[in-house]
C-alpha cells in the first residue's frame, strides 16, 4: 500500500467528481435526494459539497482498501475535508474582498487549492501516524454524521447568513 498514491489518486477523483458534482442536481431534475449532496445553488456553502462529497466517498474506498488497518484514519480524513472547506471559504472570501468581484477562474482556484490542501494534510499525517487512538477515530465518526446532517438541513432550511446566500438571486437553500 502506497499511500502517496492513494493521496494522488484522491486529488484526481475529487477534482473530477466534484466538479461534476456542481451539475448533478441540475441534471437530476432538481431531485431533492440529490440536493443533499450536490450544489443547489451558487452560495459558497453550496460549493463546500464540491470538496466534501467526493472526499467522503473516496475516503471511505480508502478506509476498506487500506485505512481500518490505520488508527486515527477517520480523524485525519475528517480534519483534511474541514481544512479543504476552510481553505475554499478564506480564499474565496479573501481574493474577493482584494478584488471587489468573483472571477471564475479564480473560484476554481479556490476549489483545487482546497482539495490540494486537505490531501496534503491527509498524505502527512496518515505517513507519520499522527492519531493512534480509537476515540479520536469515533468522535471524528460522530463529527462527519453532523457535518453530512447539516450539508442536509443547510440545504433545506439555511439560515440567512451571507455563506448561506445564493449571490446571484439572493435565495437560500432550496
Amino acid at each position: 500500500m502506497n499511500i502517496k498514491r492513494w493521496h494522488i489518486a484522491g486529488i484526481l477523483f475529487t477534482v473530477v467528481l466534484g466538479t461534476l458534482t456542481h451539475f448533478f442536481y441540475h441534471w437530476s431534475g432538481e431531485n431533492p435526494l440529490v440536493a443533499s449532496f450536490s450544489a443547489v445553488n451558487e452560495s459558497t456553502w453550496e460549493h463546500l459539497k464540491l470538496l466534501a462529497t467526493p472526499m467522503f466517498v473516496f475516503s471511505a474506498v480508502e478506509y476498506f482498501a487500506y485505512g481500518r488497518h490505520k488508527p486515527g484514519f477517520i480523524a485525519v480524513k475528517l480534519l483534511s475535508v474541514l481544512l479543504g472547506m476552510a481553505v475554499i471559504v478564506v480564499s474565496f472570501y479573501g481574493y474577493t474582498a482584494l478584488l471587489g468581484t468573483n472571477y471564475l477562474p479564480l473560484d476554481i482556484g479556490t476549489f483545487i487549492l482546497g482539495v490540494l490542501a486537505a490531501y496534503l494534510f491527509s498524505w502527512q499525517l496518515l505517513k507519520k501516524d499522527a492519531f493512534s487512538s480509537s476515540k479520536a477515530d469515533m468522535l471524528a465518526g460522530i463529527g462527519a454524521a453532523v457535518l453530512i446532517v447539516c450539508f442536509v438541513l443547510f440545504t433545506i432550511q439555511p439560515p440567512h447568513a451571507f455563506i448561506f446566500e445564493d449571490p446571484i438571486t439572493g435565495a437560500y437553500g432550496l
